[in-house]
């Protein structure tokens, strides 16, 4: 027995460098178009469910490429179908498209000088989360994939999907919309995976985390009604402002003293209070908006419940009325184990066991978990930080940067998972 297996294991193991061997020519004739790919995305980039000339330029790529191409899926949303030389399992490869209103602050000869609409207001536009690598990653995936046809058992579904930072006000958009117009369908997906450029991650490294690695995000919108009156005669009206302050207290109190957060951490943010007009006038009504993310579907039960309990309370107690109401914005992206457990040697291989690197769970949110609602997905973060770099910038910021030199890594990384899984003994 263990003789049949160690030569199995050598077989494989030997099919495995042989199949590198052969894509090895390919991943250095693409690295160079996926930098200018890059480039012009980021020199280019369009707000949510309004990508269409991205949109244009990926559909066209992977006409090129002899595939089946959809496009107009979620509004902008491009899908390229590649089937392999023999029947198997279907492997679905999400990028996102969409950039953000944010106004780019460098030096770059490809810098974005684009401007767009967001809430009414014109707003430059920068790819300044890494959605331009993550497009030309996966485009640079296609192209190799497409020439080595013979060595995919099943089908590889292209997903560029847009609005991942989510639609415009009153419109739909992104995974979610995509997933109900039918993209994990015809052929049906059965596990997807995603990648994401991390700005303070150096080049050559990959980090991931089992199980919740992103948080789910809620909005929570909260209306204090009180008593207006004189500034001068608090007691003849009942204050919203600092009903909204004891309520923001109360609030944390559920995170610091209800929330069991060596599970899992959890997090209450209010980040806008609107009331009042004037400095010497009680308000009669106070607004406050904020967000909810969580790693555990259990405590964000618990966090829930208790809110929709404590504010109404605490305005009472203060001689006020409160509403409040919570709106799910994104889900927990959830790596399932078992795939995970299976995709990790295949990263160790492409970019060496010491470079892949498990990582603690990040509150951020990602529409990636979608998907992961309906099927078992792998969401993975590719160093994009110039080694030795001591100046780092945040994504969404205006100073935003990735050293293109991190990208032949996410192709080659996604190429072989791929091939792996359809292909696995």
């Amino acid at each position: 027995m263990t003789r049949v297996f160690f030569t199995c294991c050598l077989l494989f193991g030997g099919s495995l460098l042989a199949q590198n061997a052969n894509l090895d020519k390919d991943y250095k004739n693409v690295e160079a178009k996926v930098i200018d790919w890059r480039r012009d995305f980021h020199q280019f980039p369009e707000l949510s469910n309004r990508e269409f000339k991205t949109a244009e330029k990926i559909a066209a790529h992977l006409k090129s490429l002899g595939m089946e191409v959809q496009t107009g899926i979620a509004k902008t949303g491009v899908v390229g179908i590649l089937k392999g030389n023999k029947p198997g399992k279907v492997i679905g490869l999400r990028a996102d498209i969409d950039a953000l209103p944010v106004t780019e602050r460098n030096d770059l000869p490809y810098k974005s000088v684009e401007i767009g609409e967001f809430a009414g207001e014109k707003v430059g536009v920068m790819h300044a989360c890494g959605h331009d690598t993550h497009i030309a990653i996966l485009m640079g995936v296609a192209e190799v994939l497409s020439k080595n046809k013979d060595k995919i058992k099943g089908t590889v579904k292209f997903i560029f999907q847009p609005a991942e930072e989510g639609a415009p006000p009153g419109e739909e958009g992104g995974a979610s919309l995509m997933i109900k117009e039918g993209v994990l369908e015809n052929p049906k997906v059965d596990a997807i995976f995603g990648l994401h450029i991390n700005s303070s991650t150096p080049v050559g490294t990959i980090r991931y985390k089992s199980g919740g690695t992103m948080a789910a995000a809620q909005r929570f919108v909260i209306n204090v009604k009180g008593k207006q009156s004189h500034g001068s005669q608090p007691w003849a009206g009942v204050d919203p402002i600092l009903i909204s302050a004891k309520i923001i207290d109360g609030l944390q109190t559920i995170i610091s003293r209800e929330a069991n957060l060596t599970n899992e951490a959890a997090v209450i943010t209010v980040g806008k209070i609107t009331s009042g007009v004037r400095f010497n006038i009680i308000p009669e009504s106070a607004e406050m908006i904020g967000t909810i993310r969580t790693l555990d579907y259990d405590m964000q039960e618990l966090i829930n419940r208790r809110m929709r309990e404590m504010v109404p309370a605490l305005a009472k107690a203060y001689g006020g009325d409160a509403t409040i109401e919570i709106t799910n914005s994104t889900e927990i992206t959830y790596n399932d184990p078992d795939l995970v457990l299976q995709m990790v040697p295949t990263m160790e291989r492409i970019a060496g066991k010491d470079n892949v690197q498990t990582q603690k769970a990040v509150t951020g949110a990602e529409d990636f978990s979608y998907f992961q609602k309906v099927i078992p997905g792998f969401y993975f973060f590719l160093g994009g930080m110039t080694p030795g770099n001591s100046e780092t910038f945040p994504h969404h910021t205006p100073d935003f940067k990735i050293d293109d030199s991190g990208l032949l890594l996410g192709v080659k990384t996604m190429t072989e998972m791929s091939l792996d899984f359809l292909n696995k003994r």
